[in-house]
């Protein structure tokens, strides 16, 4: 028996290409015309780039490379298409410009970019068995996760920019007690790691190759390391965290539009180096990429889950995602995300960090749509995140999706939980 494949959904593709372009479009509203040139992270290109590198990734995916139309402008094609990830500032400096054009004029090639892409999606063939790029409609759904991404990492550049360069957004905090010491037992079991093509509508080419994993039995922290236990670890020697600014005897939190007293109940946003420094000041370690599975997704029994509250699509009442807020709250919020074990917040409120580095799975293969997306981040420098953030769009919570950054990356909206062997 052959079974087909549902048809792609355009409309469904279209109304989210529309929904990204808004979003984009509002982050870009927060930064100020006189802030364009800025690099508030030297470690990433200014303003200017991002403004038009993602119509243009999106049009030169979709329209250019998977579908053969022609050019709109090969020379500003060729400076948006792809951003840096330096190792250093040194690296940086190999990649600074001057060149960069006017805002009304990037935003004119935005919106040419934009036409073209929007008439693909509603009249061209998008999904091809016979180009390897749009089989089941990759190149489309590429430029749509694409964006989603960026519009997290252009908030944190636009969390670093000084405040009178951009527009100020003041949001609504709570702070409490939470009781951060206790733990849950995971017992043993399976963890299964990635997936296989056909499986999900549509994964990175480092999502793919299905590993089922033996772990032993741990014990994990029901809540990630908060501010209140970070405090802790600096008051006996420890790094103080990026995010962090003393003002006199007191310590505030810089949120990406305002800053307020240091809330102890949220998560400690800190690089990986900082995590694994705390766990071996506790006597623990993070927990690995199979850990994070097992204690997510896992049950008591054989089955595993699609989300850690069950089968059912994320909404707000499972966790800090999808820019309900910008900003951390407290570890506990939401105890209808907690996985089978009891364990909290694991899907929002901040990324995950695990001790595993970033690696392909077995069976390996670069996606025809984008091929260096993930090779050229397998040197043992990168460490994987799971999770998502509170700026993680909800089309980007699978089980299956990686996320990772340098173990020294200061910027991410990343957080962590310690584990011990039983």
């Amino acid at each position: 028996m052959i079974v087909s494949r549902p048809a792609i959904d355009r409309r469904g593709l279209l109304d989210r290409y529309r929904s990204n372009r808004e979003r984009t479009a509002s982050i870009f509203a927060c930064v100020n015309d006189a802030a364009f040139y800025d690099r508030p992270i030297p470690l990433r290109h200014p303003f200017a780039f991002y403004e038009g590198h993602v119509p243009a990734f999106s049009f030169l995916s979709l329209n250019v490379r998977a579908l053969g139309e022609p050019s709109i402008d090969p020379a500003l094609e060729r400076l948006f298409e792809r951003g840096i990830d330096p190792s250093s500032l040194d690296d940086a400096r190999r990649h600074e410009r001057t060149d960069w054009p006017s805002r009304a004029a990037a935003a004119e090639f935005a919106a040419r970019c934009d036409e073209r892409v929007l008439d693909a999606l509603a009249n061209a063939k998008i999904d091809d068995d016979a180009v390897p790029r749009l089989v089941r409609g990759e190149s489309a759904y590429t430029i749509l996760e694409h964006e989603e991404m960026h519009q997290e990492t252009l908030l944190y550049i636009v969390h670093q920019l000084e405040p009178d360069r951009k527009r100020r957004i003041a949001g609504r905090h709570e702070d409490r007690a939470v009781d951060t010491a206790q733990t849950r037992e995971v017992a043993a079991g399976i963890a299964t790691l990635g997936a296989v093509p056909g499986e999900i509508p549509f994964g990175w080419d480092n999502e793919f190759g299905r590993v089922r994993q033996e772990v032993a039995g741990f014990e994990i922290s029901r809540y990630p390391v908060t501010n209140g236990e970070w405090l802790r670890f600096v008051a006996d020697g420890g790094p103080v965290p990026h995010f962090w600014h003393r003002a006199g005897a007191a310590w505030l939190l810089r949120l990406v539009f305002e800053e307020i007293a240091l809330p102890a109940s949220w998560p400690a946003y800190v690089t990986h180096d900082q995590a694994e420094a705390y766990a071996r000041w506790r006597g623990a370690r993070l927990p690995t990429e199979a850990q994070y599975h097992r204690a997510a997704f896992g049950t008591p029994g054989e089955a595993e889950r699609a989300f850690p509250w069950g089968g059912e699509l994320p909404q707000p009442r499972h966790g800090n995602f999808d820019f309900q807020r910008y900003d951390p709250e407290p570890v506990d919020s939401h105890p209808a995300g907690e996985s089978a074990w009891g364990i909290a917040d694991l899907m929002g409120n901040g990324w995950e960090w695990t001790g595993t580095p970033f690696a392909p799975f077995p069976g390996f293969e670069p996606m025809a749509s984008y091929p260096p997306y993930s090779a050229d981040f397998f040197d043992g420098r990168h460490y994987v995140m799971k999770g998502a953030s509170p700026v993680t769009s909800r089309n980007l919570l699978r089980r299956s999706l990686r996320n990772w950054f340098y173990s020294d990356y200061p910027y991410a909206y990343a957080k962590f939980r310690c584990v011990t062997a039983r």
